[in-house]
C-alpha cells in the first residue's frame, strides 16, 4: 500500500495534475510525500474520504529527518481539502496559510476545536465540520469573508460567537443537532443569509426575528425544560419562555423609561468613535476595558425595529411561531417563538413583525 501511495503521489507530482484522489486507502498518517520536494504546487483539490487519519501533518523524527506542519502551506494552489469521515482529532494552525482554499470539509471526525488560524482563509466558501465534538466555533471565523456554506450539525455547540453576524456573504447556516439554547440577536439581520437550520436543539426556544419570512428549520427544538436546569438569563411572557444569550445583562421591559448609564455610555462612544471602530486600540485600555472595547466594535446586537446598537440591556418581545402565518410550514413539530429585541420602550411598543 505504501509502495503504490508513493507512485500516485510520484505521478501526480511529474505529472503536475490538479486533482488527487486519496480516498479509502485507510491512511492513518498525513502523507508527507506530499510535503516533500516541488511539483504538487500545481495542486488544486485534495480528497482523502474515509481513511484513518488522526491529525492533519504530524512531525516525522527519522534520523536527520524532519518534516514540519509548516510544509503544508506549500500547496499554494490547493481549492478544495476533502478529510471526512476520519478519526481527525487535531487541525494544525498552518492550514490557515492555504490561502486558495475554496471547499475544506471536515466532517465526520472527533474535532473538539478548530484552529482560530482559520479566520485567515479568505477565499473559503464551503466549511463542512459537521459530525465532530466542537463545543463552540473560533470567533475569527467571522474573517473569511467569502464564506457562503457552513454546516456545523450534530456537534455539542451550547452557543454560536455573535461575531458570525458580521459574516457578509453567509448564505446558508446548518447547526442541526447540537446543545444550542440561543442564537446571536442579530443572526440574519444580513439580507444574504437565507437559509439557517437550527433544527433538534432541544432546549432552543427563540428565534431572532430577523430570521422571518426566511428559510428556517427548528423541528424538535423548544422542549419543555426547567429554567433552573439552564444558567442563563431567561425571558417569560405567559406561558412562553426563552433563553438569552451569556452577554445580555439586563432586560428592560415597557416600564423601564430609563435606559441603565452603563448602556448609555457605550451607546455614546459608539456614536461618536464609530469610524475608528476597526481598531480596538483606538481608545486607551485604562479609560475602558478591553473587553467593552471588543464589545463596542462587535455590539450584542442591533435593534430589531431601528438598527441602534445595543451592549448590555434589551426590550424582547415574543411571536409564537405557531400565530405566524408560517405556522403550517412546520406542522405544529415545533414549539419555538420569533424574538425580537428592541433598543427601548418605544421600539418595543411599535415593534410588529408581520410589518
Amino acid at each position: 500500500m505504501a509502495s503504490e501511495l508513493c507512485k500516485t503521489i510520484s505521478v501526480a507530482r511529474l505529472e503536475k495534475h490538479k486533482n488527487l484522489f486519496l480516498n479509502y486507502r485507510n491512511l492513518q498518517h498525513f502523507p508527507l510525500e506530499l510535503l516533500k520536494d516541488e511539483g504538487l504546487q500545481y495542486l488544486e483539490r485534495l480528497y482523502m474520504k474515509r481513511n484513518s487519519l488522526t491529525t492533519l501533518v504530524q512531525y516525522l523524527h527519522s534520523n536527520n529527518i524532519v518534516v514540519v506542519p509548516e510544509a503544508i502551506g506549500s500547496l499554494v494552489k490547493l481549492q478544495c481539502l476533502d478529510l471526512s469521515d476520519n478519526a481527525l482529532e487535531i487541525v494544525c494552525p498552518e492550514i490557515g496559510r492555504l490561502r486558495a482554499l475554496r471547499h475544506l470539509r471536515l466532517a465526520n471526525n472527533q474535532l473538539q476545536f478548530l484552529p482560530p488560524e482559520v479566520g485567515d482563509l479568505k477565499e473559503l466558501q464551503t466549511l463542512d465540520i459537521s459530525t465532530n465534538r466542537l463545543l463552540t466555533l473560533p470567533e475569527r471565523l467571522h474573517l473569511c469573508l467569502s464564506l457562503q456554506y457552513l454546516t456545523v450539525d450534530r456537534n455539542r455547540l451550547w452557543c454560536v460567537p455573535r461575531h458570525l453576524c458580521q459574516l457578509p456573504s453567509l448564505n446558508e447556516l446548518s447547526m442541526a443537532g447540537n446543545r444550542l439554547a440561543f442564537l446571536p440577536l442579530d443572526l440574519g439581520r444580513s439580507r444574504e443569509l437565507q437559509y439557517v437550520y437550527v433544527d433538534n436543539n432541544i432546549h432552543l426556544k427563540g428565534l431572532p426575528s430577523f430570521l422571518y419570512n426566511k428559510v428556517i428549520g427548528c423541528s424538535g427544538c423548544g422542549a419543555p425544560i426547567q429554567v433552573s436546569e439552564v444558567k442563563l438569563l431567561s425571558f417569560s411572557s405567559g406561558q412562553l419562555t426563552v433563553f438569552l444569550p451569556a452577554e445580555v445583562k439586563a432586560i428592560g421591559t415597557e416600564k423601564d423609561h430609563i435606559l441603565p448609564l452603563q448602556e448609555l455610555a457605550m451607546r455614546t462612544l459608539h456614536h461618536t468613535y464609530h469610524a475608528s471602530l476597526k481598531d480596538l486600540d483606538f481608545l486607551s485600555p485604562v479609560s475602558l476595558p478591553r473587553s467593552l472595547l471588543e464589545l463596542l466594535h462587535c455590539p450584542l446586537g442591533h435593534c430589531h425595529r431601528c438598527s441602534e446598537p445595543m451592549f448590555t440591556i434589551v426590550y424582547p418581545k415574543l411571536f409564537p411561531l405557531r400565530e405566524t402565518p408560517m405556522a403550517g410550514l412546520h406542522q405544529g413539530r415545533t414549539t419555538v417563538s420569533f424574538v425580537a429585541y428592541c433598543c427601548s420602550t418605544q421600539c418595543l411598543q411599535t415593534f410588529d413583525l408581520l410589518s
